[in-house]
Protein backbone atom coordinates (compact mmCIF):
# COMPACT_ATOMS: atom_id res chain seq x y z
CA UNK A 1 0.00 0.00 0.00
CA UNK A 2 1.32 3.50 -1.20
CA UNK A 3 2.18 5.54 1.64
CA UNK A 4 1.67 9.15 1.87
CA UNK A 5 4.49 12.00 1.32
CA UNK A 6 4.60 14.55 3.43
CA UNK A 7 6.48 17.56 2.04
CA UNK A 8 8.04 19.86 4.03
CA UNK A 9 7.27 18.39 7.23
CA UNK A 10 10.32 18.96 9.99
CA UNK A 11 8.21 18.03 13.01
CA UNK A 12 9.08 14.91 13.72
CA UNK A 13 5.93 14.06 15.63
CA UNK A 14 3.91 15.94 13.65
CA UNK A 15 5.30 13.24 10.87
CA UNK A 16 4.90 10.13 12.99
CA UNK A 17 1.28 11.27 14.24
CA UNK A 18 0.15 11.91 10.54
CA UNK A 19 1.51 8.10 9.34
CA UNK A 20 3.25 9.83 6.77
CA UNK A 21 6.19 8.26 4.77
CA UNK A 22 9.68 8.41 6.89
CA UNK A 23 12.56 6.63 6.65
CA UNK A 24 14.24 5.72 10.17
CA UNK A 25 17.43 7.67 11.01
CA UNK A 26 16.42 7.17 14.93
CA UNK A 27 19.62 4.95 14.84
CA UNK A 28 21.48 8.44 14.85
CA UNK A 29 20.26 8.71 18.31
CA UNK A 30 22.37 5.97 19.46
CA UNK A 31 25.30 6.39 17.53
CA UNK A 32 25.72 10.14 18.50
CA UNK A 33 25.00 9.53 22.69
CA UNK A 34 27.33 6.31 22.44
CA UNK A 35 30.23 8.91 20.75
CA UNK A 36 30.17 10.46 24.66
CA UNK A 37 31.28 14.04 22.61
CA UNK A 38 29.47 16.52 24.83
CA UNK A 39 29.43 19.41 21.53
CA UNK A 40 28.95 17.79 18.07
CA UNK A 41 28.56 20.61 15.17
CA UNK A 42 27.33 18.67 12.14
CA UNK A 43 27.62 20.42 8.84
CA UNK A 44 25.29 19.16 5.74
CA UNK A 45 24.17 20.74 2.76
CA UNK A 46 20.79 22.59 3.13
CA UNK A 47 17.39 20.13 2.83
CA UNK A 48 19.03 16.80 4.17
CA UNK A 49 17.06 16.11 6.79
CA UNK A 50 19.05 18.07 9.62
CA UNK A 51 15.90 20.22 11.10
CA UNK A 52 13.88 16.48 10.91
CA UNK A 53 16.63 14.88 12.82
CA UNK A 54 16.82 17.37 15.71
CA UNK A 55 13.30 17.54 15.87
CA UNK A 56 13.87 13.55 16.41
CA UNK A 57 16.04 14.22 19.11
CA UNK A 58 13.54 16.76 20.96
CA UNK A 59 10.73 14.53 21.37
CA UNK A 60 13.75 11.73 22.38
CA UNK A 61 15.50 12.94 24.51
CA UNK A 62 13.12 16.09 25.87
CA UNK A 63 11.50 16.19 29.42
CA UNK A 64 8.08 17.89 27.52
CA UNK A 65 7.53 14.34 25.81
CA UNK A 66 7.94 11.91 28.94
CA UNK A 67 5.56 8.84 28.41
CA UNK A 68 5.42 9.42 24.30
CA UNK A 69 7.82 6.46 23.49
CA UNK A 70 4.65 5.72 21.50
CA UNK A 71 6.25 8.26 19.10
CA UNK A 72 8.95 5.54 18.41
CA UNK A 73 7.22 2.01 18.45
CA UNK A 74 8.36 0.07 15.67
CA UNK A 75 11.54 2.04 14.96
CA UNK A 76 14.84 1.25 15.34
CA UNK A 77 15.95 2.93 18.71
CA UNK A 78 12.92 1.54 20.34
CA UNK A 79 14.74 -2.60 19.93
CA UNK A 80 17.42 -0.65 21.83
CA UNK A 81 15.81 -1.41 25.72
CA UNK A 82 18.59 0.86 27.79
CA UNK A 83 17.50 3.58 25.05
CA UNK A 84 13.81 3.46 26.24
CA UNK A 85 14.47 4.35 29.50
CA UNK A 86 16.46 7.32 28.32
CA UNK A 87 13.56 8.66 26.44
CA UNK A 88 11.67 11.79 28.00
CA UNK A 89 14.71 11.97 30.71
CA UNK A 90 16.22 15.64 29.73
CA UNK A 91 15.51 19.43 29.75
CA UNK A 92 16.42 20.13 26.15
CA UNK A 93 16.49 23.50 24.99
CA UNK A 94 15.87 23.35 21.23
CA UNK A 95 16.15 26.21 19.27
CA UNK A 96 16.46 27.29 15.35
CA UNK A 97 18.31 29.97 13.49
CA UNK A 98 16.56 28.82 10.31
CA UNK A 99 14.46 31.92 9.94
CA UNK A 100 17.24 34.66 10.70
CA UNK A 101 18.25 36.28 7.22
CA UNK A 102 17.87 39.79 8.25
CA UNK A 103 20.31 42.21 6.01
CA UNK A 104 21.90 44.62 9.15
CA UNK A 105 23.07 43.79 12.57
CA UNK A 106 20.86 45.78 14.43
CA UNK A 107 17.71 43.65 12.75
CA UNK A 108 20.00 40.34 13.08
CA UNK A 109 20.13 40.44 16.53
CA UNK A 110 16.59 41.54 17.46
CA UNK A 111 15.41 38.40 15.95
CA UNK A 112 17.82 36.21 18.08
CA UNK A 113 16.68 37.92 20.77
CA UNK A 114 13.04 37.43 20.21
CA UNK A 115 14.24 33.65 19.76
CA UNK A 116 15.66 33.45 23.12
CA UNK A 117 12.66 35.41 25.08
CA UNK A 118 10.28 32.98 23.26
CA UNK A 119 12.28 29.83 24.49
CA UNK A 120 12.04 31.25 28.60
CA UNK A 121 8.35 31.54 27.87
CA UNK A 122 8.22 27.83 26.70
CA UNK A 123 9.09 27.02 30.45
CA UNK A 124 6.10 27.71 32.78
CA UNK A 125 6.68 25.37 35.29
CA UNK A 126 9.79 27.19 36.48
CA UNK A 127 7.66 29.92 37.65
CA UNK A 128 5.80 27.73 40.15
CA UNK A 129 9.24 26.15 41.01
CA UNK A 130 9.72 25.86 44.49
CA UNK A 131 13.67 25.38 43.90
CA UNK A 132 13.95 28.99 42.46
CA UNK A 133 14.29 31.65 43.93
CA UNK A 134 12.43 34.57 43.67
CA UNK A 135 15.46 36.68 41.74
CA UNK A 136 15.71 34.00 39.18
CA UNK A 137 11.66 33.97 38.85
CA UNK A 138 12.06 38.04 38.69
CA UNK A 139 14.82 37.33 35.97
CA UNK A 140 12.65 35.12 34.43
CA UNK A 141 10.02 37.55 33.89
CA UNK A 142 12.43 40.22 32.51
CA UNK A 143 13.79 37.71 29.85
CA UNK A 144 10.83 36.77 28.73
CA UNK A 145 9.90 40.77 27.74
CA UNK A 146 13.08 42.95 27.76
CA UNK A 147 15.60 41.13 27.05
CA UNK A 148 18.95 43.54 26.12
CA UNK A 149 21.81 42.33 23.76
CA UNK A 150 24.09 42.35 27.17
CA UNK A 151 21.60 39.87 28.61
CA UNK A 152 21.44 37.66 25.14
CA UNK A 153 24.88 36.98 25.80
CA UNK A 154 24.17 34.96 28.32
CA UNK A 155 20.77 33.83 28.06
CA UNK A 156 21.40 30.56 26.93
CA UNK A 157 23.53 29.58 29.89
CA UNK A 158 21.53 30.95 32.54
CA UNK A 159 18.33 29.34 31.34
CA UNK A 160 20.41 26.29 31.62
CA UNK A 161 20.83 27.32 35.36
CA UNK A 162 17.46 27.78 36.16
CA UNK A 163 16.13 24.50 34.10
CA UNK A 164 18.77 22.22 35.72
CA UNK A 165 17.58 23.91 39.17
CA UNK A 166 14.18 22.64 38.41
CA UNK A 167 14.64 19.29 37.04
CA UNK A 168 17.91 18.58 38.98
CA UNK A 169 19.19 17.27 35.51
CA UNK A 170 21.93 18.97 33.12
CA UNK A 171 20.84 20.38 29.79
CA UNK A 172 20.65 19.61 26.39
CA UNK A 173 20.57 22.15 23.65
CA UNK A 174 19.98 21.43 20.13
CA UNK A 175 20.92 24.69 18.07
CA UNK A 176 20.02 23.88 14.36
CA UNK A 177 21.07 26.22 11.21
CA UNK A 178 23.45 27.93 13.57
CA UNK A 179 25.28 29.35 10.57
CA UNK A 180 22.56 31.06 8.99
CA UNK A 181 23.19 34.46 10.44
CA UNK A 182 26.70 34.39 9.55
CA UNK A 183 26.05 33.88 5.71
CA UNK A 184 23.56 36.58 5.48
CA UNK A 185 25.89 38.84 7.69
CA UNK A 186 28.86 37.96 4.67
CA UNK A 187 26.46 38.92 2.27
CA UNK A 188 25.37 41.81 3.68
CA UNK A 189 28.61 43.30 5.19
CA UNK A 190 28.12 42.97 9.03
CA UNK A 191 30.02 39.99 9.46
CA UNK A 192 32.58 41.35 12.40
CA UNK A 193 30.10 42.78 14.37
CA UNK A 194 28.02 39.80 14.25
CA UNK A 195 30.55 37.63 15.12
CA UNK A 196 31.36 39.64 18.16
CA UNK A 197 28.08 38.79 19.40
CA UNK A 198 27.87 35.02 18.55
CA UNK A 199 31.69 34.26 19.92
CA UNK A 200 30.47 35.82 23.57
CA UNK A 201 26.75 33.79 22.88
CA UNK A 202 28.19 30.79 22.40
CA UNK A 203 30.98 30.28 24.29
CA UNK A 204 29.17 31.47 27.34
CA UNK A 205 26.17 28.48 26.56
CA UNK A 206 28.84 25.60 25.30
CA UNK A 207 32.09 26.37 26.79
CA UNK A 208 32.02 27.74 30.42
CA UNK A 209 28.43 26.13 30.75
CA UNK A 210 28.45 23.70 33.47
CA UNK A 211 24.85 23.18 33.50
CA UNK A 212 25.06 21.58 29.98
CA UNK A 213 24.78 18.30 29.97
CA UNK A 214 25.67 17.82 25.84
CA UNK A 215 24.34 19.66 22.78
CA UNK A 216 24.36 19.32 19.38
CA UNK A 217 24.71 21.84 16.69
CA UNK A 218 23.83 21.90 12.85
CA UNK A 219 24.52 23.54 10.12
CA UNK A 220 26.14 24.06 6.38
CA UNK A 221 28.88 25.14 7.02
CA UNK A 222 31.80 24.83 9.38
CA UNK A 223 32.28 28.32 10.10
CA UNK A 224 36.33 28.62 11.27
CA UNK A 225 36.83 27.74 14.87
CA UNK A 226 38.41 31.30 15.51
CA UNK A 227 35.39 33.15 14.56
CA UNK A 228 33.20 31.97 16.70
CA UNK A 229 34.36 28.99 18.44
CA UNK A 230 37.49 30.49 19.99
CA UNK A 231 38.81 28.15 22.97
CA UNK A 232 35.84 25.75 22.67
CA UNK A 233 38.53 22.44 22.85
CA UNK A 234 35.77 20.16 23.70
CA UNK A 235 33.74 20.67 20.16
CA UNK A 236 33.20 17.68 18.13
CA UNK A 237 33.07 18.84 14.34
CA UNK A 238 31.49 16.46 11.86
CA UNK A 239 31.79 17.37 8.19
CA UNK A 240 30.89 15.75 5.05
CA UNK A 241 34.09 14.02 4.56
CA UNK A 242 33.83 12.86 7.84
CA UNK A 243 32.81 9.12 8.38
CA UNK A 244 30.36 9.62 11.44
CA UNK A 245 26.55 9.72 11.41
CA UNK A 246 27.38 9.01 7.30
CA UNK A 247 23.81 7.88 6.64
CA UNK A 248 21.72 9.64 9.41
CA UNK A 249 21.05 12.52 6.81
CA UNK A 250 20.31 11.84 3.78
CA UNK A 251 19.05 9.03 1.81
CA UNK A 252 20.97 5.84 0.72
CA UNK A 253 20.34 4.28 -2.13
CA UNK A 254 19.42 1.01 -0.59
CA UNK A 255 16.36 3.09 1.47
CA UNK A 256 15.73 5.23 -2.13
CA UNK A 257 15.28 1.98 -3.79
CA UNK A 258 12.97 0.49 -1.29
CA UNK A 259 10.92 3.61 -0.97
CA UNK A 260 10.31 3.90 -4.85
CA UNK A 261 8.91 0.02 -4.20
CA UNK A 262 6.67 1.06 -1.21
CA UNK A 263 5.49 4.50 -2.56
CA UNK A 264 4.35 2.35 -5.83
CA UNK A 265 6.15 4.80 -8.13
CA UNK A 266 6.93 3.12 -11.08
CA UNK A 267 9.59 5.19 -11.71
CA UNK A 268 12.72 3.68 -12.98
CA UNK A 269 15.69 3.33 -10.88
CA UNK A 270 18.70 3.81 -13.22
CA UNK A 271 16.71 6.84 -13.78
CA UNK A 272 16.70 8.60 -10.49
CA UNK A 273 19.75 7.38 -9.72
CA UNK A 274 20.85 8.93 -13.20
CA UNK A 275 20.12 12.41 -11.54
CA UNK A 276 19.94 12.28 -7.70
CA UNK A 277 22.99 10.05 -6.87
CA UNK A 278 26.24 11.29 -5.91
CA UNK A 279 26.74 12.79 -2.79
CA UNK A 280 29.44 10.88 -0.57
CA UNK A 281 29.89 11.21 3.14
CA UNK A 282 32.70 10.14 5.05
CA UNK A 283 33.42 6.55 2.87
CA UNK A 284 29.87 6.56 2.24
CA UNK A 285 28.64 6.45 -1.14
CA UNK A 286 25.68 6.84 -3.12
CA UNK A 287 23.89 8.97 -0.32
CA UNK A 288 20.94 10.92 -2.59
CA UNK A 289 19.19 14.03 -1.18
CA UNK A 290 15.67 13.57 0.57
CA UNK A 291 14.14 16.80 -0.28
CA UNK A 292 14.51 15.85 -4.22
CA UNK A 293 13.49 12.13 -3.26
CA UNK A 294 10.66 13.22 -1.39
CA UNK A 295 9.33 15.36 -4.01
CA UNK A 296 9.60 12.24 -6.59
CA UNK A 297 7.94 10.08 -4.73
CA UNK A 298 4.86 12.76 -4.39
CA UNK A 299 4.60 13.60 -8.20
CA UNK A 300 6.03 10.75 -9.93
CA UNK A 301 8.05 13.30 -11.89
CA UNK A 302 11.82 13.63 -12.17
CA UNK A 303 12.74 17.26 -12.81
CA UNK A 304 15.15 20.15 -10.50
CA UNK A 305 13.66 20.54 -7.06
CA UNK A 306 16.64 22.20 -5.09
CA UNK A 307 15.22 25.50 -4.47
CA UNK A 308 17.12 28.00 -4.23
CA UNK A 309 18.09 29.84 -0.36
CA UNK A 310 20.68 31.99 0.63
CA UNK A 311 23.00 29.26 -0.28
CA UNK A 312 22.72 29.58 -3.55
CA UNK A 313 22.78 33.35 -3.94
CA UNK A 314 25.86 33.39 -2.06
CA UNK A 315 27.99 30.70 -4.29
CA UNK A 316 26.90 32.53 -7.33
CA UNK A 317 27.92 36.03 -6.10
CA UNK A 318 31.24 34.03 -5.69
CA UNK A 319 31.45 32.77 -8.86
CA UNK A 320 30.52 35.81 -10.49
CA UNK A 321 32.62 38.11 -8.94
CA UNK A 322 35.36 35.71 -8.77
CA UNK A 323 38.98 35.93 -10.68
CA UNK A 324 40.09 34.67 -13.73
CA UNK A 325 41.12 31.15 -12.28
CA UNK A 326 38.01 31.00 -10.14
CA UNK A 327 35.66 31.13 -13.69
CA UNK A 328 38.08 28.80 -15.50
CA UNK A 329 38.12 26.13 -12.86
CA UNK A 330 34.54 26.88 -12.65
CA UNK A 331 34.48 25.48 -16.59
CA UNK A 332 35.88 22.62 -15.96
CA UNK A 333 33.33 21.53 -13.55
CA UNK A 334 30.35 22.47 -16.35
CA UNK A 335 31.88 20.79 -19.02
CA UNK A 336 32.08 17.10 -16.32
CA UNK A 337 35.72 17.74 -15.40
CA UNK A 338 37.15 17.34 -12.06
CA UNK A 339 38.98 19.79 -10.00
CA UNK A 340 41.84 19.01 -8.09
CA UNK A 341 42.21 21.77 -5.30
CA UNK A 342 43.33 22.43 -1.71
CA UNK A 343 40.48 22.67 -0.03
CA UNK A 344 39.79 23.96 3.84
CA UNK A 345 36.34 22.75 5.26
CA UNK A 346 37.04 25.48 7.65
CA UNK A 347 34.52 28.35 6.19
CA UNK A 348 36.30 32.09 7.04
CA UNK A 349 33.84 34.42 5.50
CA UNK A 350 35.51 37.40 5.48
CA UNK A 351 38.59 35.66 3.62
CA UNK A 352 36.13 34.39 0.62
CA UNK A 353 37.05 37.62 -1.16
CA UNK A 354 40.94 36.71 -1.10
CA UNK A 355 41.24 33.13 -1.15
CA UNK A 356 39.74 31.49 -4.29
CA UNK A 357 40.16 28.05 -2.86
CA UNK A 358 37.95 28.98 -0.01
CA UNK A 359 34.73 28.92 -2.76
CA UNK A 360 35.44 25.05 -3.66
CA UNK A 361 34.81 24.36 0.02
CA UNK A 362 32.02 26.22 -0.10
CA UNK A 363 31.07 24.58 -2.54
CA UNK A 364 31.57 21.16 -1.22
CA UNK A 365 29.69 21.96 1.93
CA UNK A 366 26.84 23.11 -0.07
CA UNK A 367 26.43 19.86 -1.68
CA UNK A 368 27.01 21.06 -5.39
CA UNK A 369 30.95 19.21 -5.53
CA UNK A 370 31.67 15.97 -3.87
CA UNK A 371 34.95 14.64 -3.36
CA UNK A 372 36.01 12.06 -5.20
CA UNK A 373 39.75 11.49 -3.42
CA UNK A 374 41.86 13.51 -1.91
CA UNK A 375 45.83 13.58 -0.43
CA UNK A 376 46.84 12.08 2.78
CA UNK A 377 47.88 14.63 5.03
CA UNK A 378 50.79 12.41 6.51
CA UNK A 379 52.00 12.33 2.87
CA UNK A 380 52.13 15.94 2.82
CA UNK A 381 55.36 18.21 2.95
CA UNK A 382 55.42 20.68 5.75
CA UNK A 383 54.13 23.61 3.80
CA UNK A 384 52.21 22.51 1.16
CA UNK A 385 48.44 21.51 1.15
CA UNK A 386 46.24 18.18 0.25
CA UNK A 387 44.56 18.28 -2.64
CA UNK A 388 41.21 16.82 -2.96
CA UNK A 389 39.43 15.96 -6.25
CA UNK A 390 36.29 17.33 -6.94
CA UNK A 391 32.91 17.03 -9.33
CA UNK A 392 29.69 18.41 -9.71
CA UNK A 393 27.42 16.06 -7.97
CA UNK A 394 24.41 14.86 -9.67
CA UNK A 395 23.02 15.98 -13.27
CA UNK A 396 20.18 18.08 -10.55
CA UNK A 397 23.39 20.02 -9.76
CA UNK A 398 24.65 20.36 -12.85
CA UNK A 399 21.54 21.56 -14.21
CA UNK A 400 21.33 23.99 -10.90
CA UNK A 401 24.51 25.44 -12.17
CA UNK A 402 23.63 26.38 -15.54
CA UNK A 403 20.82 27.39 -14.31
CA UNK A 404 22.78 29.78 -12.23
CA UNK A 405 24.83 31.21 -15.29
CA UNK A 406 22.05 31.80 -17.62
CA UNK A 407 20.51 33.86 -14.53
CA UNK A 408 23.89 36.26 -14.73
CA UNK A 409 22.80 37.66 -18.49
CA UNK A 410 19.00 38.03 -17.69
CA UNK A 411 18.94 41.56 -17.42
CA UNK A 412 20.39 40.89 -21.51
CA UNK A 413 19.16 37.83 -22.20
CA UNK A 414 17.35 38.63 -25.75
CA UNK A 415 20.92 40.63 -26.28
CA UNK A 416 22.54 38.10 -25.20
CA UNK A 417 20.60 35.34 -27.45
CA UNK A 418 20.94 37.93 -30.51
CA UNK A 419 24.88 38.26 -30.20
CA UNK A 420 24.82 34.19 -29.97
CA UNK A 421 22.79 34.18 -33.10
CA UNK A 422 24.68 36.68 -35.00
CA UNK A 423 28.20 34.72 -33.88
CA UNK A 424 27.12 31.59 -35.64
CA UNK A 425 25.48 33.01 -38.57
CA UNK A 426 28.64 35.61 -39.57
CA UNK A 427 27.04 38.35 -38.89
CA UNK A 428 29.83 40.69 -36.82
CA UNK A 429 27.60 43.97 -37.89
CA UNK A 430 25.02 42.67 -35.24
CA UNK A 431 27.71 41.06 -33.16
CA UNK A 432 28.79 44.53 -32.45
CA UNK A 433 25.64 45.89 -31.73
CA UNK A 434 24.47 43.51 -29.68
CA UNK A 435 27.68 42.63 -27.51
CA UNK A 436 28.19 46.60 -26.46
CA UNK A 437 24.88 46.34 -24.87
CA UNK A 438 25.31 43.21 -23.03
CA UNK A 439 28.87 44.49 -21.50
CA UNK A 440 27.30 48.04 -21.01
CA UNK A 441 24.72 47.02 -18.62
CA UNK A 442 26.01 43.72 -16.59
CA UNK A 443 30.49 44.72 -16.71
CA UNK A 444 29.76 45.89 -13.31
CA UNK A 445 27.92 42.94 -12.55
CA UNK A 446 30.81 40.89 -12.74
CA UNK A 447 32.87 43.20 -10.52
CA UNK A 448 33.35 43.13 -7.24
CA UNK A 449 32.79 46.82 -6.30
CA UNK A 450 36.22 46.72 -4.37
CA UNK A 451 38.35 47.06 -7.49
CA UNK A 452 37.43 50.21 -10.22
CA UNK A 453 35.39 48.56 -12.84
CA UNK A 454 37.03 47.79 -16.00
CA UNK A 455 40.77 47.50 -14.59
CA UNK A 456 39.48 43.51 -14.99
CA UNK A 457 37.83 42.79 -17.89
CA UNK A 458 38.67 39.69 -17.32
CA UNK A 459 35.69 39.07 -14.71
CA UNK A 460 33.12 39.97 -17.53
CA UNK A 461 34.64 38.00 -20.03
CA UNK A 462 35.36 34.91 -18.21
CA UNK A 463 31.34 34.70 -17.11
CA UNK A 464 30.57 35.47 -20.94
CA UNK A 465 32.50 32.43 -21.69
CA UNK A 466 30.75 30.37 -19.30
CA UNK A 467 27.54 31.48 -20.83
CA UNK A 468 28.76 30.05 -24.00
CA UNK A 469 29.53 27.22 -22.43
CA UNK A 470 25.45 26.86 -21.21
CA UNK A 471 23.86 28.01 -23.83
CA UNK A 472 25.79 26.25 -26.77
CA UNK A 473 26.39 22.73 -25.01
CA UNK A 474 23.95 21.05 -26.97
CA UNK A 475 25.37 21.11 -30.09
CA UNK A 476 28.46 22.36 -28.99
CA UNK A 477 31.58 22.15 -27.74
CA UNK A 478 33.05 24.97 -25.96
CA UNK A 479 36.86 24.90 -24.91
CA UNK A 480 39.55 27.86 -23.81
CA UNK A 481 42.65 27.77 -23.87
CA UNK A 482 43.69 31.22 -21.86
CA UNK A 483 46.34 32.94 -19.58
CA UNK A 484 45.95 35.31 -17.38
CA UNK A 485 46.11 38.89 -17.88
CA UNK A 486 44.59 38.55 -21.12
CA UNK A 487 47.48 37.75 -23.19
CA UNK A 488 45.67 35.24 -24.49
CA UNK A 489 42.43 34.34 -24.15
CA UNK A 490 41.02 32.40 -27.30
CA UNK A 491 38.31 30.32 -27.36
CA UNK A 492 37.24 27.63 -29.82
CA UNK A 493 33.31 26.56 -30.66
CA UNK A 494 33.67 23.08 -32.53
CA UNK A 495 30.33 21.52 -33.79
CA UNK A 496 29.54 18.28 -32.39
CA UNK A 497 27.99 17.84 -35.89
CA UNK A 498 30.37 19.65 -38.22
CA UNK A 499 28.24 18.98 -41.36
CA UNK A 500 25.41 20.95 -40.08
CA UNK A 501 26.75 23.66 -37.74
CA UNK A 502 29.87 26.02 -38.06
CA UNK A 503 33.13 26.18 -36.47
CA UNK A 504 33.86 29.86 -33.97
CA UNK A 505 37.18 30.65 -32.99
CA UNK A 506 37.46 33.71 -31.02
CA UNK A 507 40.68 35.72 -29.53
CA UNK A 508 40.22 38.36 -26.82
CA UNK A 509 42.71 41.07 -26.04
CA UNK A 510 42.78 44.11 -24.36
CA UNK A 511 43.60 47.35 -26.14
CA UNK A 512 46.87 49.07 -25.63
CA UNK A 513 47.54 52.52 -26.45
CA UNK A 514 51.33 51.34 -27.08
CA UNK A 515 50.73 48.90 -29.11
CA UNK A 516 47.12 50.08 -31.48
CA UNK A 517 46.64 53.25 -31.99
CA UNK A 518 42.44 52.16 -32.68
CA UNK A 519 39.88 49.63 -30.98
CA UNK A 520 39.69 47.92 -33.95
CA UNK A 521 44.09 47.78 -34.74
CA UNK A 522 43.56 45.50 -31.78
CA UNK A 523 40.86 43.12 -32.97
CA UNK A 524 42.43 43.17 -35.87
CA UNK A 525 45.72 42.10 -33.84
CA UNK A 526 43.65 39.35 -32.51
CA UNK A 527 42.73 38.15 -35.79
CA UNK A 528 46.07 38.08 -36.88
CA UNK A 529 47.26 35.66 -33.71
CA UNK A 530 44.47 33.15 -34.57
CA UNK A 531 46.43 32.66 -37.71
CA UNK A 532 49.69 33.27 -36.99
CA UNK A 533 49.31 30.86 -34.10
CA UNK A 534 46.92 28.39 -36.44
CA UNK A 535 44.39 27.74 -33.92
CA UNK A 536 41.98 26.14 -36.63
CA UNK A 537 44.20 22.93 -37.34
CA UNK A 538 42.68 21.52 -34.46
CA UNK A 539 39.18 21.95 -35.41
CA UNK A 540 40.36 20.29 -39.73
CA UNK A 541 41.71 17.21 -37.51
CA UNK A 542 38.20 17.26 -36.53
CA UNK A 543 36.87 17.36 -40.29
CA UNK A 544 35.50 20.82 -39.92
CA UNK A 545 35.78 22.27 -43.39
CA UNK A 546 37.91 25.89 -43.58
CA UNK A 547 34.85 27.43 -44.71
CA UNK A 548 32.60 26.30 -42.25
CA UNK A 549 34.73 28.06 -39.29
CA UNK A 550 33.98 31.93 -38.29
CA UNK A 551 37.24 33.79 -36.56
CA UNK A 552 36.33 36.64 -34.82
CA UNK A 553 38.86 39.28 -32.94
CA UNK A 554 37.24 40.66 -29.67
CA UNK A 555 39.36 44.24 -28.70
CA UNK A 556 37.78 45.89 -25.05
CA UNK A 557 38.75 48.81 -23.49
CA UNK A 558 36.64 49.20 -20.56
CA UNK A 559 32.68 48.59 -21.47
CA UNK A 560 33.22 49.50 -24.95
CA UNK A 561 34.19 46.49 -26.96
CA UNK A 562 34.60 45.79 -30.73
CA UNK A 563 34.45 42.75 -32.84
CA UNK A 564 36.47 41.92 -36.47
CA UNK A 565 35.63 38.81 -38.56
CA UNK A 566 38.27 37.10 -40.66
CA UNK A 567 37.60 37.47 -44.49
Amino acid sequence: MAKTVGIGIQDFEKLIKRNCFYIDKTMFIKEWWESGDDITLITRPRRFGKTLNMSMLNCFLSSAYAGKGELFQGLSIWQEEKYRELQGTYPVINLSFARIKETTYAYTVRRIIELLMEQFRQYPELMESDRLSRQDKEYIERMQTNMTEFDASAALHRLSELLCKHYNQKVVILLDEYDTPMQEAYVNGFWDELVAFTRNMFNSAFKTNQYLERAVMTGITRVSKESIFSDLNNLKVVTTTSDEYATSFGFTEEEVFAALELCESGLEKTKVKEWYDGFIFGKHGDIYNPWSILNVLDTGVITTYWANTSSNSLVGKLIREGNGNVKEQFEELLQGRHLYVPVDEQIVYNQLDDNENAIWSLLLASGYLKVLSYEDWSEIEIGDEANYELAVTNREVLIMLNGMVKSWFRKTNKDYNDFIKAMLMGDCKAMNVYMNRVALTIFSYFDTGRRPTGQEPERFYHGFVLGLIVELQKDYIVTSNRESGFGRYDVIIEPKNPNKNPAVIMEFKVYDKDDEETLKDTALAALAQIEDRQYATALFAKGVSADKIYKYGFAFQGKEVFIAMAE
